[in-house]
């Protein structure tokens, strides 16, 4: 994710990192390759009696900016969703914290605790990007659950089940009441409601067949619209044409990288710096020292 304080908007129009500029700049240069073409074959293309005109390309660019703007919403609204999930789980683990804390005495059994919670966060993220969670499993997961967690297939899975286990023991040893395990059980459920939500996002794309019919429709129609721009444009119709497709190719762009909203481009969630946050915040409430705050990068950068 890109964090970048407020520029003037002067400054802003020249903006190229976090733009999507840098995906689609090599199918601009194809457009303007189009229109340097349809300018050069303006004599012979006159003479075969042949005209597109922008009647058509004026209706198909309203169809077309209309399903842009559902496909950006949908995919806005699976970012949001995404983001809600992850605020959500920041609340839930430290409330988990927080009632452990206040009603347990042994600061062993608050710091295992605490331990598979921030692991939890951490084997989130990784399951999200498919990435290998294990160095952070180590460095997390208390010793008598690692083995488990670490050779599970659903370590994330696995470590909601080790905190029921924690839990169990705890009302068994007759450290929590029937009310009280009630009421962290609640909490626990509510993170299995996190990792059930962002499995849902990232297991279930956008259906293929709408992607695909506007993703042809746009290039259709960018790579006919200089030979209807022609005519009347004449020298002006690479920039003109290049400056629509820019919009067309720079939405569809950006609704395919928010489509998924745990990767790591730069408009995707910061999963990192969250999973960051969450360990200074539980470490903090356990009076353990934290890890150093994730400040962005030198491109204003956050993983």
């Amino acid at each position: 994710m890109i964090v970048r304080p407020h520029q003037h908007w002067f400054f802003r129009l020249f903006v190229w990192h976090g733009s999507v500029l840098p995906d689609i700049l090599f199918r601009l240069s194809l457009n303007l390759v189009m229109s340097v073409i349809a300018v050069i074959c303006l004599q012979w293309y006159e003479q075969l009696g042949v005209r597109l005109t922008t009647a058509p390309f004026s209706l198909l660019g309203i169809a077309i900016a209309i399903f842009l703007g559902f496909r950006n919403n949908a995919s806005y609204a699976r970012y949001t969703e995404a983001r809600q999930l992850w605020g959500a789980l920041l609340i839930t683990q430290r409330s988990l914290l927080r009632q452990v804390k206040s009603v347990l005495s042994d600061e062993a059994e608050i710091q295992q605790f605490s331990q598979m919670l921030i692991a939890f966060a951490w084997s989130m993220k990784h399951q999200l990007r498919h990435t290998d969670g294990r160095d952070d499993l180590r460095r997390l997961v208390p010793a008598r659950y690692l083995a488990q967690v670490e050779n599970s297939p659903q370590p994330t899975n696995r470590l909601l089940l080790c905190m029921g286990d924690w839990l169990g023991e705890q009302r068994r040893a007759g450290r929590l009441s029937d009310v009280l395990y009630s009421g962290i059980d609640a909490n626990l459920n509510r993170l299995s409601d996190v990792l059930g939500g962002c499995d849902r996002i990232a297991n279930t794309p956008i259906p293929f067949a709408y992607t695909l019919i506007l993703h042809r429709t746009v290039y259709l129609f960018c790579s006919l619209l200089p030979f209807a721009l022609v005519p009347d444009l004449h020298y002006l119709t690479p920039l003109v044409s290049v400056f629509i497709s820019y919009t067309f190719l720079s939405l569809e762009s950006l609704a395919e990288e928010l489509e998924d909203p745990f990767g790591s481009s730069p408009n995707d969630l910061p999963l990192n710096a969250l999973c960051n946050g969450i360990e200074i915040i539980l470490c903090e409430m356990i009076d353990r020292p934290g890890p150093e705050k994730m400040r962005p990068d030198g491109n204003c950068m956050l993983t």
